[in-house]
Formats: C-alpha cells, structure tokens, sequence
C-alpha cells in the first residue's frame, strides 16, 4: 500500500495561504507542546504513535472526512506506519516528507519590494523555525544576511537571477541556528562580515562591521549601524538598506524585542538593550521597514507572507517598546524569559568554527522552535 507524501513546500503554501489543513501529530505530547506546524487556518489531534500500534480504530471518528489530513512525527517513518493503518481503514491521508525535521529546514523566498536604483530585496522565511534572512540583489551583485546553514538556496537562487554574490553578512554570532555565513563567502569567494564584538574567539578571517561603514552591493548602499548592544550578543548590528529597509538582526523582532541572556550577561546588558530601542532607534526615520531576523508567531506573517512593518507602526504596537518604568524592564528581560534555544551554546561554538559537527548532528542541534525574543 503506497501512502501518498506531503511536501513541506505543499503545506507552507497552505500555511501562507490561509487553507485549511487537519494535522495528526504522532509524536510525544512533550515534543508537540513544545514545537509544532502551526497555522491559525489548521486543526490539530496528537496522538503519540506507541498508542496507535494495536489499531487506529479509537481515533477515526476524530479524524474529518471533508478535509485534507497530514499525519507528522519527527522524521516520517511513524508517521508512515499511522497513515498507513489509516488508510487501511478507508481514510484518505497523508505523510509528511521527512517529518518536522524537513519542517525546520524549509525556506521560502518571498520578494520583498524593488530598490531604488533597480535590483530588489528578498526575505527568506524558514517558516517552520522562525529564522529569516534576506538577499539584497542590485546590478549583477548580491548580499546575503543573517544566512541559515541551508545554503545551497542562496547559491542556487542567486545564480538563477543571474547574480554573483560578493557579500555576506551576520548581524551577530547567533547562538539559535548555524550560520552558513562563512561556508557561502568560501564557496562564492565573497567578503564575510560580523560584527568584531562578537567575534573575538572565532577562528576563521571576517571583515569586521563597524559603525558608519558603508558596503556597496551594485548600485544599492548598505549603511552599518552598529549598535553595539545585545540581541543575543554584545556586537549587535543593524544595517539600513536603500535608506528604505532597517534590518535589526535579533535587537527588534515585529512583536517583540531581542533577549539579553544566551552569553550569561543579561543584568549587564540590559540598559545597553533599552538605550539602542528607547534611544537609538528613536532617531531614525519611522518611515523605515523593519526587517527582523526571527519572528516569533504567526500572526507577525503578512498577508504575503512578509515579515515586516514600518518602524512607527512597531513602536505603536511592540509591548516591548513601550514600558516606561526601568526596573519593569529590567525585570521583564531578565525574569521572564523562555527556555534558552536547544544546544544554543555548541551552536555558538559552531559559529566560531570551533565545532565542526556533522550535517545530522547540526540538524538535532536545531531541533525545536525560535526562542530569541522576550514577549
């Protein structure tokens, strides 16, 4: 009996689409509260897959006849076995591809806008993780931000618009996912950049950001703005793009603001943190888009499947940006914190090229949902 596959790309266009969806998760009810495919448009039953191995039977009357059914787990051989006993019962259903493993790898390019002096900016959303990087592309060049480790989509994007990609950037060392900064600037020849704050024990060479530099990628300028003050690290930067985009790496999120603890300075660094969101951006333009580097849920998407708003709007609406009181503050980004990211300090080392993990070791090291922001 062949089970008929769903592809990541199938339900993230679902997701992004706002179409209905019923989704079986077989894997353990700690797994799924944790970390699971998430859409306001999707029904969900999870139901750990060792309960189903004597029969499907006590679970058919939740399943829906009148819409499609994905059953997930975590790398799809359960989810196989479930869909299977399902089908077997009459149902029509379906596997997810590789389970929420091929999930958290997925990325989705979604064009941005045009530049001014031509070209044009590109969000990539890896939807099911949270992580966004961007590609700036003008007059046969191209720049990549905040890369994830899956990069063959850049090199292999890049080429299918033509492009030759001459810069990289991290906005910081993250300490949430593997950067592919570093292995794109080797395979394309490309300058890598990262802020020299946090690069002191990373063992490979790098341009450093530094404030009020200016990189330019064809005809589109990339001004620095190093604010130096933690997202996740003390080099922070931000990057103003065409005097149109501010990317604020992980300082500012659309809903949220960056946390200050996953290099164990929190209480040190957070009046830096308040300085570069209550002063520091206040002095620039309101008109600017704000490009983060994570969202954190899904209402952050928009209705094309963007993640962004304007700078004005994010100071209106952004709880983060508006407590007044310092000790408030101080206790909300040091008190009331998520989990810290999954193996979020050997992911840091990786960074630093101090680790050099395999590829099915760097995918467990990433496991799980975005935890960069306080909310």
């Amino acid at each position: 009996m062949t089970v008929k596959n769903m592809r990541v790309k199938e339900i993230t266009d679902k997701v992004l689409n706002k179409e209905e969806l019923f989704v079986l998760d077989v894997r353990t009810e700690d797994a799924y509260q944790d970390w699971k495919i998430e859409s306001e448009s999707f029904s969900y039953l999870n139901v750990p897959y060792f309960d189903l191995l004597d029969g499907v039977e006590e679970i058919l009357d939740q399943l829906p006849k009148d819409k499609d059914v994905v059953v997930v787990c975590a790398k799809g051989g359960s989810s196989q076995m479930v869909a299977e006993m399902l089908i077997e019962e009459g149902l029509t259903v379906y596997s997810l591809e590789g389970g929420m493993k091929a999930w958290s790898e997925h990325l989705e390019p979604i064009k941005i806008n045009d530049l001014n002096d031509g070209g044009a900016l590109y969000q990539f959303v890896r939807i099911g993780k949270g992580c966004l990087s961007y590609m700036v592309v003008s007059n046969g060049e191209a720049a990549i931000i905040d890369s994830t480790r899956m990069t063959d989509i850049y090199i292999d994007f890049a080429k299918d618009l033509g492009v030759e990609i001459t810069n990289v950037f991290d906005t910081h060392l993250h300490a949430d996912h593997i950067s592919g900064g570093i292995k794109i600037a080797e395979q394309t020849g490309a300058a890598y950049w990262l802020p020299p704050e946090d690069a002191g024990e990373v063992i490979f060479d790098y341009q450093p950001l530094r404030d009020g530099d200016q990189v330019t990628v064809g005809n589109t300028n990339i001004d620095i703005q190093a604010l130096y003050s933690p997202g996740h690290t003390k080099g922070s930067t931000s990057f103003v793009v065409d005097n149109q985009y501010l990317m604020t790496g992980d300082i500012l999120f659309i809903d949220s603001i960056g946390r200050p603890d996953l290099a164990g300075k929190a209480g040190d660094w957070v009046m830096d943190l308040r300085e570069t969101l209550y002063t520091r951006y206040k002095e620039l333009s309101d008109d600017l888009i704000v490009l983060p580097a994570h969202f954190m849920i899904m209402a952050e998407l928009n209705e094309d499947g963007t993640v962004a708003a304007k700078l004005a709007s994010v100071y209106a609406k952004n709880h983060g940006l508006n407590i007044d009181d310092q000790d408030e503050f101080r206790k909300m980004v040091t008190e009331n914190l998520p989990p810290q990211p999954n193996a979020y300090k050997e992911i840091r080392e990786t960074n630093m090229g101090k680790l050099t993990p395999d590829s099915e070791e760097q995918r467990e090291m990433e496991v799980g949902p975005n935890r960069c922001a306080v909310r």
